[in-house]
């Protein structure tokens, strides 16, 4: 579908070209035809052959005409955010969270199915079936108009979309989400690890998105990261990149214990309410958490010397309490402590993130060139 209207049999030349009049209608106000001309550097005859056949194809409307406009205004081309859906999902310990957005990444529909950290494979599953096929009835969609599904999970994913390890959830290492979601919606389906997807979020549209090295935490009751080098999600060779916390010396693999281990009764989150009223105990418990948190991102910080360290997760809500601790223990161990900022988004990060995933997906589509030999046989 996407490969269709990426324009498959149009010349190399006029392909670019309408990469040039989308770059400039995506994300902008509507334009004409003489506006468009000046902006792309393309004539005006070109950008006019270029309209006509990106209307065709339907990624480009015409705008309705300018309100107490004198005369015959202007014909004004749009780009067409509603020509095609993306699906994201986050499949997490706690919840299974589905967006349906734009192509523009406007998230339109959400989907949120609570579930625990207990269930088993078949039983969480069936929780992604409900949330996935909840949203798409919210949003009034077929399973044929969702262009690109992306997928975040916990533990390690392979290039076909298979949970190749996962210790965190029960029963969910070598779980198949590529051909699961295949069988609730059409369209390429791509998977990937949660803390990188919720490093991809924030470099797209969050804290990170006028930076080009990141070093992401997850900090919650995992602890986790993502990495973004000259402004590309890292991978590495067997997409793997990141995984400090299988290394027991970087402390990740104690951290949250420090916290369950406050003598206090009731949930990990009540030991930072009780730090911040006063509580001595509570206090040292988070103290320990945080410098135990920073030996890892300590590691991170002084191999790939990030512009920015960004810290999500359910405990960035307490970032008051981890912020300022977290610089003096990178101040102690690193040669040069970046800055430090907290996500705003919550626990919807990682679903924005799988948005964006499936958003690259599309784009990609749009700006495959055409087959070598597509030029000449529309000549002949």
């Amino acid at each position: 579908m996407t490969e269709d209207l990426a324009g498959g049999d149009l010349s190399t030349l006029r392909h670019l070209n309408g990469l040039a009049v989308i770059g400039v209608l995506r994300g902008g106000p509507a334009l004409t035809l003489t506006e468009l001309s000046r902006r792309t550097g393309l004539s005006r005859a070109s950008t006019e052959d270029v309209v006509r056949e990106l209307r065709e194809r339907g990624w480009v409307g015409e705008a309705e005409p300018t309100a107490g406009s004198v005369g015959r205004p202007a014909r004004r081309y749009r780009f067409r955010a509603d020509a095609g859906r993306v699906l994201g999902v986050d499949v997490g310990g706690h919840k299974i969270l589905a967006q349906v957005a734009d192509l523009d990444g406007a998230v339109l529909h959400t989907r949120r199915v609570a579930v625990g950290p207990g269930l088993g494979r078949r039983e969480r599953l069936a929780a992604v079936d409900d949330a996935v096929n909840g949203v798409l009835a919210a949003a009034g969609r077929a399973p044929s108009t969702i262009w690109a599904s992306g997928v975040a999970t916990t533990g390690l994913v392979d290039g076909a979309g298979r949970v190749t390890l996962s210790e965190a959830l029960p029963e969910w290492t070598g779980v198949d989400l590529a051909a699961h979601l295949g069988r609730l919606v059409e369209g390429p389906v791509l998977v990937e690890n949660d803390c990188r997807l919720a490093a991809l979020a924030e470099s797209w549209t969050g804290v990170a998105r006028d930076a080009e090295d990141v070093v992401f935490l997850l900090a919650g009751l995992r602890t986790g990261t993502g990495l973004i080098i000259g402004g590309r999600l890292h991978r590495g060779f067997a997409n793997a990149a990141g995984e400090i916390g299988a290394l027991p010396a970087a402390g990740w693999s104690r951290a949250r214990n420090h916290l369950k281990a406050w003598t206090a009764p009731g949930a990990v989150a009540d030991v930072f309410a009780a730090a911040r009223s006063g509580d001595r105990e509570a206090a040292e418990a988070v103290d320990r958490y945080v410098r135990d948190l920073a030996v890892g991102a300590s590691a991170l910080v002084l191999t790939l010397d990030p512009e920015l360290v960004v810290i999500g997760g359910g405990f960035s809500r307490s970032a008051d309490l981890i912020v300022e601790p977290l610089r003096r223990e990178l101040d102690r161990w690193c040669l040069r402590t970046p800055e430090i900022r907290v996500s705003a988004f919550g626990d919807e990060g990682v679903a924005l993130g799988a948005v964006r995933l499936a958003l690259g997906h599309v784009e990609s589509a749009l700006n495959r060139r055409p087959p070598r030999g597509a030029a000449a046989a529309r000549a002949r």
